[in-house]
């Protein structure tokens, strides 16, 4: 089974993706212009969402279990002007980063992820940091004309990231026991079980890797499966893809069903 990302490469990753996000900002004509992917934001509301998020996540991450005292209040709104709000954009992702390497991967963390796969960790941090800043780096991309895929070893990540930080959980789903499956096209895929104990997430075996079913017979068929590059499958799972561009196997109702599944209720 593939690794995850080290711990090394989410740091060099981010950095990349938080450079790719300032390019986007410096290219655009103007700070107002809507983000279509985020239509109730701008183009500026946008930046001061990163950059106020990776502060925030900076303190969180440096005041380890305990939650921390958000990093906003009595810090320096986002400047209007745009090289002064690059600047801050980079100052922001190097307090980010800064935190991440004094931590390591293994120093447990507040998270907001609870009972999901993912650990209560720095690392775990790095990781869903990572998949924020690559999708909103494509939400900037897209506002200025010129998105992006999302690179490969992101996207192949941040499949298995969001199905384990944001859709797996122990609370009880709430309709028929089901299996739905990813596909990305580069060669790796996923499950998602649910059933009255959550929703659970695991890696698939490659093609050819495990035992043939008998003819005429498929008992771990899935329920419905979605295929595309890892890219889409993301984009679709963070809803900046319509779910139609993917693949669909089995219909999209069970789709329908996860976006509307709120555990906490």
């Amino acid at each position: 089974m593939e690794k995850t990302l080290e711990f090394s490469d989410l740091l060099r990753l981010i950095d990349e993706r938080s450079t790719a996000f300032r390019a986007a900002v410096a290219a655009a004509p103007s700070l107002d212009v809507q983000v279509p992917t985020c239509p109730e934001w701008t183009l500026f509301d946008l930046a001061q969402h990163i950059g106020e998020g990776r502060r925030d996540w900076a303190a969180t991450v440096a005041a380890g279990p305990a939650p921390a005292k958000s990093a906003a209040e009595g810090a320096p709104a986002a400047p209007r002007e745009r090289e002064a709000l690059l600047a801050w954009l980079a100052e922001s992702t190097e307090q980010l980063l800064d935190a991440l390497r004094k931590a390591g991967p293994d120093r447990g963390c507040w998270t907001w992820w609870g009972t999901s796969q993912s650990p209560p960790t720095s690392g775990a941090v790095a990781r869903h940091q990572l998949q924020q800043l690559a999708v909103h780096t494509y939400d900037a991309q897209i506002t200025v004309g010129a998105p992006q895929p999302l690179p490969d070893e992101v996207a192949l990540d941040g499949v298995d990231e969001f199905l384990s930080t944001c859709v797996a959980t122990t609370s009880a789903w709430p309709h028929e026991p089901a299996a739905v499956d990813f596909h990305a096209s580069e060669g790796r895929s996923w499950r998602l079980s649910l059933s009255a104990d959550g929703a659970r997430a695991t890696r698939l075996p490659a093609p050819g890797t495990a035992p043939a079913a008998a003819a005429g017979e498929d008992p771990d068929a899935a329920d419905a499966s979605f295929r595309g590059t890892a890219g889409e499958l993301v984009l679709a799972l963070y809803g900046r893809i319509p779910v139609d561009s993917l693949k669909l196997d089995g219909g999209r109702r069970l789709f329908d069903l996860l976006e509307a599944w709120d555990p906490d209720e």
